[in-house]
């Protein structure tokens, strides 16, 4: 029978979630953990690829499992995987629902802090840029739900057969002492870094390094800038994935990030 696993991770300490014969991997931890406790090799398939370094308040994945097992799995799941991942929940599905093709809606996070503290290090980006042009970037922000075609803001364009996706929001937040911001962004899929280079794109134009009209003048015209600089990862978030049959809400809070009070630019 197949079962949709909902579970959280912290990134820091993995290569990202797509397993590799190189690094350790969310997916390569958790297989281990499966095949441990089941005792039969156990194959999962995630909702998404994550980077090395960036986190999932919410994600999914499904595996087949041959038998009921005759002991609580989640509990021991949880007992076995390392602190820095949870399982929330473990659904049976009716039929072959894929965790990745089926997902309808995907949203993430970002967070940056302007001041050095070491409780936010690892769980959201650094970056000591006092005087931004919140206006200006906020402005960029609203351009993004305008367009269906993000090549411009794609690591490896060529790799993929479309570009298009479909962004149904995109709002930047401040919190209510101004040190910290928060980029939001909902879609159907999302392409090769696009979201690491979006942030990129709008700390240049909040420090006057590009201009909002230059920003849509790529999206617009297709135009993959010569230099691309994605953010850091740890700032970002898989913070919610949405299928037809399946809507539930996070249990993770982003941590200290949770508890801000957030103000839209």
């Amino acid at each position: 029978m197949r079962y949709f696993f909902h579970i959280g991770f912290h990134g820091t300490k993995y290569a990202g979630w797509q397993k590799l014969s190189s690094a350790i991997t969310v997916q390569q931890t958790i297989e281990t953990a499966l095949t441990r406790i089941l005792k039969y090799p156990v194959n999962i398939v995630g909702c998404g690829r994550t980077d090395a370094g960036v986190h999932a308040s919410q994600f999914f994945f499904h595996t087949e499992i041959a038998h009921d097992p005759d002991f609580d799995l989640l509990f021991r799941l949880n007992k076995v995987l390392p602190d820095d991942i949870a399982v929330f929940d473990i659904i049976p599905m009716q039929g072959d629902p894929h965790a990745r093709f089926d997902g309808v809606k995907r949203s993430y996070d970002y967070f940056i802090h302007n001041y050095k503290d070491p409780f936010l290090s690892k769980f959201s980006s650094f970056y000591p840029d006092q005087d931004l042009d919140l206006e200006a970037m906020a402005k960029a922000v609203s351009i993004l739900p305008k367009y269906n075609d993000y090549r411009a803001l794609s690591k490896t364009p060529d790799r993929v057969d479309h570009t298009r996706c479909n962004v149904m929001s995109a709002a930047l937040y401040i919190d209510e002492q101004g040190y910290k911001l928060r980029f939001s962004i909902t879609a159907n899929r999302f392409l090769n870094r696009m979201i690491r280079i979006t942030i990129g794109r709008l700390l240049e134009i909040g420090r006057g390094e590009m201009s909002v009209d230059e920003f849509e003048f790529y999206i617009a015209n297709k135009q993959v800038p010569k230099i691309i600089i994605p953010a850091k990862p740890e700032g970002l978030y898989l913070s919610k994935v949405t299928y037809r049959f399946l809507d539930i809400e996070p249990r993770s809070a982003f941590s200290l990030l949770g508890q801000c009070e957030w103000r839209q630019l």
